[in-house]
C-alpha cells in the first residue's frame, strides 16, 4: 500500500531537481517538498537524508574530478578527501581555477601547494576551514 502510494504521489507531483516556486508561489523542491522557510507547513529535513543528498553530490564531484584531472587518485587518501573538500564548497569548476595549486600537488610539491591555496579568495574568505584543508595536503595534519 506504501509503495502504490509513492508512486501515486509522485506521480502527480512530478520530480523538480531545483527549488522552484509552486503554484501558490511556495519554494518547494523533489516531489513537491515544500521547504519555504516562511510558511509553518514546511519540511524538515532529518539528517539521514542530508546525508544521502551530501554523500551524492561527493560521489559526484569525485567523478568530475576523475574526469578533469584523473592524477589526484594517486594522492594519499587524506589529500583526495581534502580536495572533495574543496570542490563540494566551490564546485569542481572552482577547485579547478587552483591551478598552481593544482600543478604543485600534481608533482608532489605540497608545501608550495599550500603557499598558493594561501594566497586566495578562498583562503580570505573561509580562513579557518581553508587552513585545515591546506595542513591536510601539506601532509602536517590529518583529515
Amino acid at each position: 500500500m506504501i509503495a502504490k502510494a509513492l508512486h501515486m504521489i509522485a506521480g502527480d507531483e512530478g520530480f523538480r531537481p531545483q527549488a522552484y516556486r509552486d503554484s501558490l508561489g511556495l519554494l518547494t523542491i523533489g516531489y513537491g517538498f515544500m521547504i519555504d522557510p516562511d510558511h509553518p507547513g514546511a519540511i524538515e529535513m532529518p539528517e539521514h537524508v542530508a546525508w544521502l543528498w551530501l554523500s551524492d553530490i561527493v560521489n559526484r564531484r569525485a567523478n568530475d574530478l576523475d574526469a578533469a584531472i584523473p592524477w589526484w587518485r594517486r594522492l594519499s587518501e587524506t589529500r583526495q578527501a581534502a580536495l572533495l573538500d574543496m570542490a563540494y564548497q566551490l564546485g569542481v569548476a572552482g577547485l579547478l581555477k587552483f591551478t598552481h595549486m593544482l600543478d604543485a600537488l600534481r608533482q608532489d610539491q605540497f608545501e608550495e601547494a599550500g603557499k598558493h591555496a594561501r594566497d586566495s579568495l578562498w583562503y580570505r574568505q573561509t580562513p579557518q576551514r581553508a587552513e585545515r584543508i591546506i595542513r591536510i595536503l601539506e601532509g602536517t595534519q590529518n583529515a
